[in-house]
């Protein structure tokens, strides 16, 4: 059989196995999912019909959602991010070594030829066992130029499997570089606005420091001209004391956030410096969230989409691992010149090829490929339950911030009506001691009510901030599903 017929036999059959594709297909399993989220959502929420989304299109969260929040300085530093941080860098990073690796994987869809040139001299020992010492010599030379074919027919899918395995991992690495970003975007927004808070702390702390400062040198005054006892000048001095502590933790507090918004914008702690800008309690500076029904949460999370994805490559890894059970065929060819010396090298009678189809097929290994095979539906079945466990934590997070804001929003309205209370109590006492009719204690009691009362309307203001931005990285920030890269 001449080997151009070898060559067409075996091209034949790569024809007619070429659809051939063993293993399951792929079909995304289903996830729990609601008709709407149970949290009643507070009163800026973009949403019309209940949970329908948002119209018109503009009322839909971008991907630089934070500029909902209208803050010049967020959004400078929002924007430091993407070319400075090192997370978001080593993410990226990942992603294009998994986008490296579907041409490597790809690469096995067509025959790798190579070649290996050689010179070598042999001489046979006339005194060597079993040897016929007629046909010793002086030694003879080999001058090789092999061009070596190899090229394994995807009888079974294997290979295209694992082509597609690749992508989809690739495409679950773009989900992880999604989430990284939007993980990091929405850190940098809690740390700001807890920085923010930290200042109107610290001014609030400074306000009142002055205050009770003022109010120790009254009390030393009627101390002095005998209207008030010692004690009320101790209660005086310990009170602005206290003050003065609390000031002081209040910076170590915004120290850290501030050094944890240096590492996030890529800087060194030391070169890095934001001045203080208070948060202020009253400002309307609480951004409308455009809502979504529970099921776009599928489309519109990073980290599901990564999971299904991944669930995705798993189910691969089956059909790979079910291709063993089948034989492997390929093809192996060799072609070149073989001459005795440099001289008849490349002489036409130097040439020599071979060529031919190898069919493997392993007969007994003792339960090996059925291991392997029970393994790769076991990790299939493991990324089912870690893609459903995601989206049952991505409803718990909406429905914990959608709560949580709801709350707090009614939180605010009763702390500014406790603050005003507390601000009419203190006034009133103090100008019942000033009488003479009521002592200091009084005094001090309701001072360290409205310091307490202010402090709890800043750090609502804080936490409706934060929880605006988790509810916002719960939703998917302005990313969905589409954005992945379907084109490797």
């Amino acid at each position: 059989m001449t080997h151009s017929v070898v060559l067409s036999l075996a091209g034949g059959l790569c024809l007619m196995v070429a659809g051939c594709h063993v293993g399951p297909d792929y079909t995304r399993p289903a996830a729990a999912l609601a008709p709407e989220f149970k949290e009643a959502p507070p009163t800026n929420f973009k949403s019309e019909d209940g949970w329908k989304q948002a119209q018109p299109k503009d009322a839909q969260l971008k991907g630089t959602w934070w500029t909902l929040f209208d803050d010049d300085q967020l959004n400078s530093l929002e924007a430091q991010i993407e070319p400075a941080n090192q997370t978001l860098k080593q993410a990226e990073a990942n992603f294009r070594a998994a986008r490296a690796q579907i041409k490597f994987n790809r690469a096995s869809e067509a025959p790798t030829i190579g070649a290996a040139p050689s010179i070598g001299t042999v001489r046979d020992s006339a005194n060597e066992p079993y040897f016929n010492q007629s046909f010793a010599n002086n030694g003879e030379g080999n001058f090789s130029l092999p061009i070596d074919l190899n090229y394994e027919i995807d009888l079974w899918g294997r290979v295209r499997r694992t082509v597609t395995q690749a992508k989809e991992q690739a495409q679950a690495s773009a989900a992880d570089l999604e989430t990284a970003r939007l993980s990091l975007h929405a850190e940098l927004a809690v740390d700001y606005f807890n920085l923010r808070s930290a200042d109107a702390q610290r001014k609030l702390l400074n306000d009142t420091v002055g205050a009770f400062e003022s109010a120790l040198q009254l009390t030393q005054d009627r101390y002095d001209g005998g209207a008030s006892p010692l004690s009320d000048v101790a209660q005086a001095r310990t009170q602005l004391q206290t003050a003065q502590v609390q000031a002081t933790d209040v910076d170590i507090q915004r120290a850290q956030f501030e050094h944890a918004i240096a590492v996030l914008v890529g800087k060194a702690p030391a070169n890095f410096t934001l001045p203080p800008s208070p948060v202020t309690v009253n400002a309307p500076a609480i951004p409308a969230i455009p809502g979504a029904l529970p099921s776009q949460l599928l489309e519109r999370r990073p980290d599901i989409a990564g999971d299904e994805r991944r669930m995705a490559a798993a189910n691969e890894q089956i059909g790979i691992a079910d291709t063993a059970f089948y034989p492997t065929l390929s093809l192996s060819a060799t072609a070149g010149f073989l001459g005795t010396s440099a001289l008849n090298w490349f002489d036409w009678p130097s040439r020599m090829f071979a060529v031919g189809p190898t069919l493997t097929q392993t007969l007994f290994d003792h339960g090996r490929r059925r291991a392997t095979s029970d393994t790769a539906i076991a990790q299939y079945d493991a990324t089912v339950a870690t893609y459903r466990q995601t989206t049952l934590t991505a409803f718990q997070q909406v429905e914990d911030n959608l709560n949580t804001l709801h709350n707090l929003e009614i939180e605010a309205g009763q702390q500014r009506a406790a603050t005003a209370s507390a601000q009419q109590s203190l006034d009133l006492f103090n100008t019942r001691y000033e009488g003479g009719v009521d002592t200091y204690l009084q005094v001090i009691t309701w001072q360290t009510a409205l310091l307490q009362n202010e402090r709890n309307d800043i750090d609502i203001t804080r936490r409706r901030f934060e929880a605006s931005v988790l509810l916002i990285k719960a939703l998917g920030g302005g990313w969905d599903a589409t954005q992945l890269p379907h084109g490797l």
